[in-house]
């Protein structure tokens, strides 16, 4: 019955596999994207607009760590779902087992560096003034429980990779429900402030973890490793981290992103500035839910046909993949475009009795983020053949293009850009970048895939 799930990837129509796989993928991080997306408007509204930049400021130190976890899962799921295709058993579990033990030294290691540098890290990341007091309580309390969160992160694109989307679905249900609730409790109820917001994302991570713990022990997995699957073995490790550095390298890009943006936002409006762009990072997350939904639907389906050497679909869910989330990309736009003004206020308290500074940095943020939201989506209609291009090259095992690709929009281009706009234009010079970059981003990966199809997916042998 477990083996049957796995192959269902090779041999349903492609049009109900990709529906299938995306989405639970989307419905899962759809409330992924809800908690933090409430969970900012709970901190905005009980604690203020500088904890929202506080966490802000946190984010990219935490989530690259966290995202050693999911690279190190999204490159061994792509040698799984292969090693299943071809009947190759005994290399996904050893995968599996190697993912496992590689995570664990890894995100241990970097979190003990992260505790020992925090006071000048939070800093660099734009953690000053009025935020670094809440941004240092954050950050220390959520690093603890960073290397739960890279298992969850590793755990979940395995059980993808298995066939299994509704129970990676229920894996990042579990700790966003639970941190929505513990929210509640830590932060109205007791008002504890930063240090509950930050214990409820912890234990968020933590029910997390004992979910997929409870996933891999029981009758549902068909990757029942051993301990000499422990064992680091280096061919295996020299692929996990080819094809994994493609997400490292992404989540590095994006954290060097956090540090540029929110060191050069201070130094054009201050911390209400910076807020302003937290906002626009939480809807980042979230209103893109549905196409990310799409992407991850996508992987498990062209790895394992990939290794089954059925190219008809693997071409075939590719054109599928692009449609489905382009469609659902030109929804997203639509809402921002035509509530961006209320959106923002979501985020901002209404209360009366706010201290003067409070109410001054509300105004401020309802009066610059309609705009700087209406840039910075203003190209999410095309963003599909960006992201699905680069899964594809991902999913198959070619490390150098995945890379490349992943890295075109916000290393190539964005960096740069948002480097030279500002000084000619100030703070609409940094929301253009986003448009610009996605745009020149998608032309690249629209050529490459293209290409690509026309090369190595022309016939099934």
């Amino acid at each position: 019955m477990a083996r049957a799930a796995s192959e269902e990837l090779g041999s349903e129509p492609i049009g109900k596999l990709l529906v299938k796989q995306a989405v639970p993928a989307s419905i899962g991080i759809l409330v992924m994207s809800i908690n933090v997306l409430v969970d900012s408007i709970f901190v905005g509204n009980w604690i203020g607009a500088i904890a929202i930049a506080a966490i802000n400021v946190v984010l990219p130190v935490s989530f690259f760590i966290a995202a050693l976890g999911m690279a190190i899962g999204i490159g061994g799921s792509s040698i799984i779902s292969r090693a299943l295709g071809a009947g190759n058993k005994e290399k996904a579990l050893k995968t599996f087992g190697n993912q496992i033990t590689l995570t664990l030294l890894v995100t241990v290691s970097m979190v003990a560096l992260g505790l020992q540098f925090a006071d000048s890290l939070i800093p660099a990341f734009g953690g000053k003034g009025a935020i670094f007091e809440p941004a240092k309580i954050y950050y220390i309390i959520v690093l603890y429980g960073v290397p739960f969160l890279a298992l969850c992160m590793m755990g979940n694109t395995v059980i993808r990779a298995e066939g299994k989307p509704k129970f990676a679905m229920i894996a990042m249900i579990i700790p966003s429900v639970g941190n929505l609730l513990l929210d509640y409790i830590f932060i109205y109820i007791f008002d504890w402030g930063m240090h509950g917001a930050a214990w409820a994302t912890t234990a968020g991570y933590l029910l997390c973890l004992s979910y997929i713990l409870y996933f891999f022990l029981s009758r549902h997995s068909e990757l029942k490793i051993k301990p000499s699957h422990f064992g680091l073995d280096r061919p295996i490790l020299k692929e996990i981290s080819a094809l994994g550095f493609v997400t490292l390298a992404r989540q590095a890009v994006t954290s060097v992103i956090y540090l540029l943006l929110n060191n050069i936002l201070f130094n054009l409006g201050g911390a209400p500035l910076v807020a302003v762009y937290a906002i626009i990072g939480r809807m980042l997350m979230f209103a893109l839910f549905p196409v990310f939904g799409v992407t991850q639907g996508f992987l498990p389906i062209a790895g394992y046909n990939y290794g089954a050497i059925q190219y008809d679909r693997v071409k075939e869910s590719i054109y599928t993949a692009i449609k489905y989330a382009a469609i659902v990309a030109s929804v997203v736009f639509a809402i921002l475009m035509l509530f961006p003004t209320e959106i923002a206020d979501l985020f901002l308290s209404d209360r009366l009795d706010l201290p003067l500074e409070e109410l001054q940095t509300n105004a401020f943020v309802l009066e610059h983020a309609p705009l700087a939201m209406r840039l910075v989506f203003a190209a999410t209609p095309i963003i599909a053949l960006q992201l699905i291009g680069a899964a594809y090259f991902q999913a198959v095992g070619k490390a150098i293009p995945a890379l490349l690709l992943t890295l075109t929009r916000q290393g190539f281009f964005f960096i740069p850009l948002v480097l030279i706009l500002p000084y000619f234009l100030g703070e609409l010079g940094v929301w253009l970048s986003f448009p610009i970059a996605d745009v020149l981003a998608t032309l690249v990966t629209g050529l490459y895939l293209r290409k690509d199809i026309a090369k190595n997916l022309t016939t099934t042998p």
